[in-house]
C-alpha cells in the first residue's frame, strides 16, 4: 500500500506540473487540483488503515470486508470517470456519481453497529478505529466525486 500511495503522490505531482504547462484543462484548474487532492486523501486513508492494522497487531476481521468492497468499487468507478474526463466530461461526471453508489458510509455504519453489538473484546477498539479509517477513505472518495461533478457542471452546463 505504501508503494501505491507513493505512486499516487508522484502522479499528482506530475499532474500539477502538466497543469502549469497546459493552456486548457477539461475542468477548471482549481477543481482539477482539488480532485487530485481528494484522490490523494483516499490513498492516504487506505495507507493509514494498512499501517494501523499492523501497528495495532489487529487480527483480520470480517467487518472490514464490506467497507473495503464498497471502497474498491467506488475507486474503480472514479477511475473510469477520470479516464472519461478529457474526452467526455459529462459522461465522466455521471460515472463519478456512480462512485458513491457502493455506499462506503453505509457499509461502515453497518459494520460498526455489528462490532459494537457483539460482546466487547480487547480487539473491539482496534476494529472500531480501523473501520473509522475506511470511513475516512470513503469521505475522501465522496469529496473527489463531488469535485469532479462540480467542475463539469461549472464548465459544461
Amino acid at each position: 500500500m505504501a508503494e501505491v500511495e507513493h505512486e499516487g503522490d508522484e502522479a499528482r505531482a506530475a499532474l500539477v506540473g502538466q497543469m502549469r504547462r497546459s493552456l486548457t484543462s477539461p475542468i477548471d484548474r482549481e477543481d482539477l487540483f482539488r480532485f487530485s487532492r481528494a484522490i490523494d486523501d483516499v490513498l492516504d486513508a487506505v495507507r493509514d488503515f494498512v499501517r494501523e492494522l499492523h501497528l495495532f497487531a489487529a487480527p483480520p476481521d470480517p467487518s472490514y470486508a464490506a467497507p473495503l468492497r464498497a471502497l474498491a468499487a467506488g475507486i474503480e468507478q472514479l477511475t473510469e470517470a477520470a479516464r472519461l474526463l478529457p474526452g467526455r466530461p459529462r459522461a465522466a461526471a455521471e460515472a463519478a456519481r456512480g462512485a458513491k453508489k457502493p455506499g462506503v458510509r453505509v457499509a461502515y455504519q453497518l459494520a460498526l453497529a455489528e462490532v459494537l453489538a457483539a460482546p466487547l473484546t480487547p480487539d473491539t477498539i482496534k476494529v472500531t478505529l480501523l473501520l473509522t479509517r475506511l470511513d475516512a477513505a470513503g469521505t475522501s472518495l465522496a469529496a473527489a466525486v463531488d469535485t469532479l461533478a462540480d467542475g463539469v457542471i461549472k464548465r459544461y452546463q
